[in-house]
């Protein structure tokens, strides 16, 4: 299983802003009743997980997600960092720390998230 991969394929429907694009994006990725947790929001499914990507990119317009370091993975679990900042930056806005893990056929089942940096009210 190429957990590197699919955990770029995550991070891929996080900055698609095209709907129909985001859409094919989330339902090739995640299993149909896929999970995703975070300080913020619990959603299960595509529906759920779509908006909360569209809710997100409206938040944080012209930002984009990328991994912060290495991916570290193990059996179907990978964890990671990531980074939101202005496309080009080298300074992050946002910070967190995920633990995914895929389903045999290698869609996404879960994603638990965690937010290390946050910008100041």
């Amino acid at each position: 299983m190429d957990l590197q991969n699919i955990v770029e394929r995550y991070l891929a429907a996080w900055n698609e802003t095209d709907p129909a694009a985001r859409r094919k994006l989330v339902e090739e990725a995640w299993a149909a009743d896929g999970s995703y947790t975070d300080p913020m929001v619990a959603t299960r499914g595509h529906d759920e997980f779509d908006a909360t990507l569209a809710a997100v990119q409206a938040q944080f317009a012209g930002l984009v997600f990328r991994l912060g370091g290495p991916v570290d993975a193990h059996h179907n679990v990978a964890r990671f960092t990531w980074e939101l900042a202005p496309e080009g930056a080298e300074e992050a806005i946002v910070v967190g720390f995920d633990v995914l893990t895929a389903t045999e056929d290698g869609r996404i089942a879960s994603v638990v998230g965690f937010l290390d940096k946050v910008p100041s009210a």
